[in-house]
């Protein structure tokens, strides 16, 4: 499959560069902000953005990023809203987008329809937390006909699994570097080297590195690792700090600029 998220890592690779992914939750603090949002990552430098379907139940987050779905929900986020909001950001940019959610959000809207109305509004690949690869390949293949399918790997999934899933994954492979839910950690987690390797064994393509990627210094250690590196949990918080401050936009800038630095230095 080729698409914006396959060329944006062509040509990162091409240009021997890491890829910044930087995740926010689509609609908080509103959808209306969240193109601004979205355009100001770039700016600052982000080659992915992941864009999180606010969801009531969000199982694998940690704190961070449950009440950014909350406050999303409050403000009348809908995942047909969101994807109204992927066309206005594509007004402006051809930043890849990868939508990250549980199945119950799409399950409602109906996956057949979710794929091509995705597709068409502009985003480039999913990442689905809560379904097992088994299911993942009868139930979502019209998903996957449109979109990259991301998949996650953990530091328990065992090698047999793991160069399963590895090949089964289409944009990238979503490394996470610790056992729990998402949040800020204050070191990078141990044998991420390692098991970035394990998976380079079995698969070609990009490997992504998150959770708990908490300042650009972890940014750059990680970076030296993998192709690229996801940070999330840093910058939904600061969105929650400044959602009622007029220049929210600018700040995350700012704030999301460093990280980008450390990224693209390796």
């Amino acid at each position: 499959m080729s698409n914006r998220l396959t060329n944006c890592f062509d040509r990162l690779r091409s240009e021997k560069r890491k890829a910044f992914v930087a995740y926010i939750t689509a609609g908080d603090p509103s959808l209306s902000v969240t193109p601004e949002l979205v355009w100001a990552l770039e700016r600052a430098g982000a080659d992915v953005i992941e864009l999180g379907i606010p969801f009531s139940d969000p199982l694998a987050d940690g704190v961070v990023n449950q009440q950014a779905a909350q406050r999303a929900l409050e403000s009348g986020a809908t995942l047909a809203g969101l994807l109204k909001t992927i066309q206005q950001i594509r007004t402006k940019s051809s930043v890849p987008i990868i939508l990250f959610t549980y199945l119950n959000p799409l399950y409602r809207f109906g996956l057949n329809n979710f794929s091509a109305q995705a597709h068409q509004a502009g985003a480039d690949g999913i990442l689905l937390l809560d379904l097992p690869l088994e299911e993942s390949l009868v139930q979502t293949q019209e998903v996957e006909r449109e979109l990259c399918r991301i998949h996650l790997i953990a530091p328990t999934t065992p090698p047999e699994r793991l160069a399963v899933i590895a090949r089964a994954a289409s944009g990238f492979v979503y490394y996470v570097s610790r056992e729990g839910v998402t949040g800020m950690q204050s070191e990078v987690a141990q044998g991420v080297s390692m098991q970035v390797q394990a998976i380079r064994d079995y698969t070609s393509i990009p490997i992504c590195v998150g959770f708990g990627i908490s300042n650009p210094d972890q940014a750059r250690k990680v970076a030296r690792i993998a192709d690229g590196v996801v940070v999330g949990s840093s910058l939904v918080s600061k969105i929650g700090e400044w959602g009622r401050e007029p220049d929210i936009a600018q700040r995350l800038e700012n704030f999301a600029r460093p990280f980008a630095e450390a990224i693209h230095a390796c």
